[in-house]
């Protein structure tokens, strides 16, 4: 859940070309400014990181035995209609989710303010600052009454709590004297610069200069004004270089002047300098300025100073200066570190691979008929309209060969049905139980000639995963930790008798790097144009003729997890509501991590919190996979117009679960 917080693509949405011309730019997104603590009945305070933001859980606020998860995130862009002439934000706009409103004490929220009232009395008698708080980001806003405020910083009693709420600190005015034209000139504050780049400087990049009133600004930036080729790209990960905060004795418009000191690195000509408008700070508003910044392509890469003067408008005095120092260039990777003639006798090693052995006592799979001893007659025909995959159709009298006297579940149209999984004309699928009479081997009439083989067993427990969603780097994470052997596993993915030279496509010395190169070798050629096979697919019958049974329990489960919040999508809400008995501020809880700007998850990132629920919710059946994908597949059938009805991949797992003991008795049985 942490890495899915901190991810809204996965590495196989990315796009590899891009990553390539620019390195250092397709990193994972950044972390929101944010926190989420728990806290029993002994209280006890959440502090944002990064920030002098505090709220405060007294002692008892919830019954003994119980918890009350906090979540607080900063936002710097306020919210609409709180700046104007009469009235200034001055804090970050908070936004609170709690899991439980049992609670018999309220909660307190410290934090500093973005300024303070002048020490005038004019200002003092004019000027109050006190909390809003709200259930919506867009309001409306209801003062906090019991406020207490002292210089820069501010103590707010939160009571009638709510599971979803947004607290803000403003600064307003009774009224204006004929000397002041809004509140600002009865206020104390500071403007802050900060600077965010990447992490490592490249040839060709940017940084972000961030304007704003604001003491506390996050470590990390998301920014995305970034295009290439037409191509809009998601948004970056940029980290905070270094601030500066400086106190103007009146805020007016002013200039932010860029230059790079001791460095072949230069800036853009109309990046060096960039106009920022009084107006624009009074109304509260965050600048996000891009500068553009490279080098020669010959040049070598080294840390600069980025050096900011600030000056007001058609005046030569400046307000503030100050330099930022830039990170280094990327590390250069291991085996760039050798020397030519060490990589001349690699490149040489190369052409006369070293054949070698696999492990002799790896078993062998074997094309075996499986022994079956349960058959049934149908009692009546079966067609459906349309054709449903994973169910069979039959005729009244034929003989199926049933693989287990174990049934699977599944609800039909009024109650939850019972099912044999059968085989029939090649095809393994689900027959009701009802509709089969059990008979022994010795009262098979039409059944004789046809064998259930391992191969036939084999082709039809691997079906599903022609279609289901997979994410590429967990799988390579686990097929990386439990192959031992790149070379039985080249052979099992029919790259039998290939020297690893003409597999790999990158150098490799140590053996989880071969079976890295061996898996990354399928996964292009699976990708390849005109090519029918499919990845997930290839990999599973590989594994399943590694007899690697253990592996392929993992991966159908985190494949059925992952597939089964993509199809969900937004219906994840429900599902939840259903399987876990979730509150909404418990689903709130989930989809946080993943909401976007306007505060919102959208549409397409829906799975990430379904994802979340769905993963967490099978850790309670561990290693009982069979069990899992069962209950699984029951919720989903006793939803509203259920996702099961279009959706049959499910079944199909479901069935390739219930068959890997018959396949691996059959198909191994010297083990």
């Amino acid at each position: 859940m942490a890495w899915l917080s901190h991810r809204q693509l996965t590495r196989s949405c990315l796009d590899l070309n891009v990553m390539s011309q620019s390195p250092g730019w397709a990193q994972t997104q950044a972390t929101n400014f944010q926190v989420i603590s728990k806290i029993g009945h002994s209280g006890g305070s959440v502090q944002l990181p990064e920030s002098k933001i505090t709220i405060h859980v007294p002692q008892g606020h919830v019954l003994p035995g119980e918890v009350q998860e906090v979540t607080l995130k900063a936002m710097l862009n306020p919210p609409p209609g709180l700046n104007n002439n009469y009235m200034t934000t001055m804090s970050p706009l908070i936004e609170v989710l709690l899991t439980n409103i049992n609670t018999k004490e309220w909660l307190s929220m410290e934090m500093k303010l973005s300024g303070e009232v002048k020490d005038n009395p004019e200002s003092q008698v004019m000027t109050s600052v006190f909390g809003m708080v709200s259930n919506k980001r867009e309001g409306p806003y209801f003062k906090i009454n019991d406020c207490d405020v002292n210089k820069s910083l501010i103590r707010m009693k939160l009571q009638d709590l709510k599971t979803h709420f947004f607290v803000i600190a403003v600064a307003e005015a009774s009224a204006l004297q004929p000397t002041t034209t809004s509140v600002w000139d009865y206020l104390d504050r500071q403007i802050t610069i900060a600077v965010y780049g990447p992490r490592f400087i490249h040839p060709s990049f940017k940084v972000v200069i961030v304007v704003c009133c604001h003491e506390d600004v996050p470590p990390k930036l998301p920014f995305s004004d970034v295009c290439k080729s037409n191509k809009i790209l998601p948004p970056l990960v940029l980290q905070l270089w270094g601030k500066h905060s400086f106190k103007p004795e009146e805020v007016k418009d002013f200039i932010v002047g860029v230059d790079v000191m001791g460095s072949k690195f230069g800036i853009n000509h109309e990046d060096k300098v960039k106009q920022v408008r009084h107006s624009q700070l009074k109304i509260g508003t965050v600048l996000h300025l891009p500068v553009a910044i490279s080098c020669p392509r010959t040049a070598e890469m080294t840390p600069f100073q980025l050096d900011i003067q600030v000056k007001e408008s058609n005046l030569s005095s400046t307000a503030a200066d100050f330099q930022v120092s830039s990170p280094p260039a990327p590390p250069i990777r291991s085996e760039k570190r050798q020397p030519k003639n060490v990589e001349r006798k690699i490149e040489i090693a190369k052409t006369f691979p070293i054949p070698e052995e696999g492990d002799p006592d790896l078993p062998k799979f074997k094309d075996m008929p499986l022994n079956l001893h349960l058959y049934g007659v149908a009692l009546k025909s079966v067609f459906r309209q349309p054709h449903v995959e994973y169910l069979l159709e039959y005729l009244k009298g034929e003989t199926v060969a049933l693989l287990s006297r174990e049934t699977v579940r599944s609800v039909g149209n009024l109650k939850v049905k019972e099912w044999y999984i059968g085989f029939l004309r090649g095809r393994i699928g689900l027959v009701h139980c009802r509709n089969i009479k059990l008979i022994a081997v010795d009262q098979v009439m039409d059944f004789t000639a046809v064998q259930v083989t391992t191969a036939v067993l084999l082709n039809n427990m691997t079906r599903p995963f022609k279609k289901l969603t997979y994410m590429y780097s967990a799988i390579q994470t686990l097929v990386t930790q439990h192959i031992t052997s790149w070379r039985d596993f080249a052979d099992a993915l029919q790259y039998k008798n290939q020297p690893l030279d003409t597999i790999k496509r990158r150098y490799a010395e140590t053996d989880t790097e071969k079976v890295a190169c061996v898996l990354e070798n399928l996964k292009e050629d699976c990708h390849a144009e005109r090519s029918r096979k499919k990845f997930l697919h290839e990999l599973m019958v590989g594994l399943l003729k590694m007899n690697n049974v253990n592996l392929v329990a993992q991966l159908i489960q985190n494949t059925v997890i992952l597939s089964t919040a993509v199809e969900m999508g937004i219906r994840w809400r429900e599902f939840a509501e259903k399987m876990g008995k979730l509150t909404s501020a418990q689903i709130a809880a989930y989809e946080t991590p993943h909401r976007g700007k306007d505060g919102e998850v959208n549409l397409q990132s829906m799975w990430k919190p379904a994802y979340d629920f769905l993963y967490s919710w099978s850790l309670r059946y561990g290693d009982n996979y069979k069990d899992m994908i069962q209950e699984l597949h029951l919720i989903l059938d006793k939803m509203k117009n259920p996702i099961t009805r279009h959706w049959r991949l499910l079944t199909g797992a479901l069935i390739t679960v219930n068959c890997l003991d018959i396949f691996q008795e059959t198909a191994f049985p010297e083990l």
